[in-house]
C-alpha cells in the first residue's frame, strides 16, 4: 500500500506549480486517496502526467517566441552559437551588424561611437606601454561598441587589435583581424602591410608578395613593400625548387619501393628531355653503373 501512494504521489509533484486548464487534469492534480479504490483514476492520472510536459514545452517555446523567431530569420545567429562564450558583436558578419543595428535611432549611434573611441584611446595607451592583452581587450570592447555604419573607425579598430595580437604571436588571429580591416576599407595601407608582414612570417610569401604588391599600385613611395617585391620572387623561386627536389626524392624512394622485387632501381630508367620540342623520354639502362 505504501509503495502505491508513493507512486501515486510523483504525478502529483509534476503538476506542483502548473496550470490545469482540463477538467479531467485538474481533477487527476487533486492528492490520491491513501488507499485508491479506483483503478481507473489511477490510469488518467498517469495520462494526464505524461500529456502535461507537451503543453509545458508549448508554453515555454512561446515564451521564447521572439527569439527563436528570430534565430530562424537571421542566418548570422548560426556563427555566434558555434563560436566560444567569450566572443562578442566584433567577431560577427559586418552585415548581421548593420541588420542588427537597422533600427537604432542615430542618438544612440553616435554616443556608442563616442564610447567606442574612449575604448580605442585606453588601448592605444595600454599598447603604448606594452600591456597587449590589455590593449586587445580595451579594442575588443570598442569594437562592440562602435556600430557597423562606422566602417572606417571599425577598420582602424580591427588594424589596431591585430598589431596587439602581433605582440602576441598570435599570427593567425592578426591574419584575420588584418583582413576584415581591408575589407571595411580596402585602401587601408597600413592594414594591407600588417597583413603582408604576417603572411611572411607564417611563410605564406605568394600571398604576401601579392599584397605588397597592391601596396604599390596604391602608393609607389612605400619604400618597405619595393624592398619586398625585389627580394620575394627569389624566395619564392628557391622555396619551389626546394619543395619540387623533396618531391622527386619521395617519388624516387616510392619507385625504388616498387622496383626492388624485380632487381631494378629509379637509376634504370633515365629522363632525358628533347631541347628542340620540350617534350620527355624516358630511357631503360641495363648496367647504370657503367654509364659513369
Amino acid at each position: 500500500m505504501g509503495e502505491k501512494s508513493e507512486n501515486c504521489r510523483v504525478p502529483e509533484d509534476l503538476f506542483n506549480g502548473l496550470k490545469v486548464t482540463d477538467p479531467q487534469e485538474a481533477e487527476c492534480a487533486c492528492p490520491p486517496d491513501s488507499n485508491p479504490k479506483d483503478h481507473q483514476s489511477q490510469s488518467k492520472l498517469l495520462r494526464g502526467a505524461e500529456a502535461q510536459p507537451q503543453e509545458d514545452q508549448g508554453e515555454e517555446e512561446h515564451f521564447h517566441d521572439c527569439i527563436a523567431s528570430f534565430e530562424k530569420e537571421e542566418s548570422g545567429v548560426d556563427k555566434v552559437e558555434n563560436k566560444p562564450d567569450d566572443v562578442n558583436s566584433s567577431e560577427l558578419d559586418e552585415e548581421y551588424l548593420i541588420e542588427l543595428e537597422k533600427n537604432m535611432p542615430d542618438e544612440e549611434k553616435q554616443k556608442r561611437r563616442e564610447e567606442s573611441t574612449r575604448l580605442k584611446e585606453e588601448g592605444n595607451v595600454q599598447f603604448k606601454k606594452g600591456d597587449y592583452i590589455e590593449a586587445e581587450s580595451s579594442y575588443s570592447q570598442a569594437l562592440q561598441m562602435c556600430p557597423s555604419c562606422f566602417q572606417k573607425d571599425r577598420s582602424v579598430l580591427f588594424s589596431n587589435r591585430a598589431a596587439a595580437r602581433m605582440k602576441q604571436d598570435k599570427k593567425e588571429m592578426a591574419i584575420s583581424d588584418c583582413s576584415k580591416a581591408i575589407q571595411l576599407n580596402p585602401s587601408y595601407i597600413r592594414a594591407i602591410l600588417r597583413r603582408a608582414e604576417l603572411y611572411e612570417k607564417t611563410d605564406k610569401l605568394d600571398e604576401a608578395l601579392e599584397d605588397y604588391k597592391s601596396i604599390l599600385e596604391k602608393d609607389p613611395s612605400v619604400h618597405q613593400a619595393r624592398e619586398a617585391c625585389m627580394r620575394l620572387p627569389k624566395q619564392i623561386e628557391e622555396r619551389n625548387e626546394r619543395l619540387k627536389e623533396e618531391m622527386l626524392g619521395k617519388l624516387k624512394d616510392l619507385g625504388n619501393l616498387v622496383l626492388r622485387p624485380f632487381g631494378l632501381s629509379t637509376e634504370n630508367f633515365q629522363i632525358k628531355q628533347d631541347s628542340s620540342t620540350g617534350s620527355y623520354s624516358i630511357n631503360f639502362v641495363q648496367n647504370p653503373n657503367n654509364n659513369r
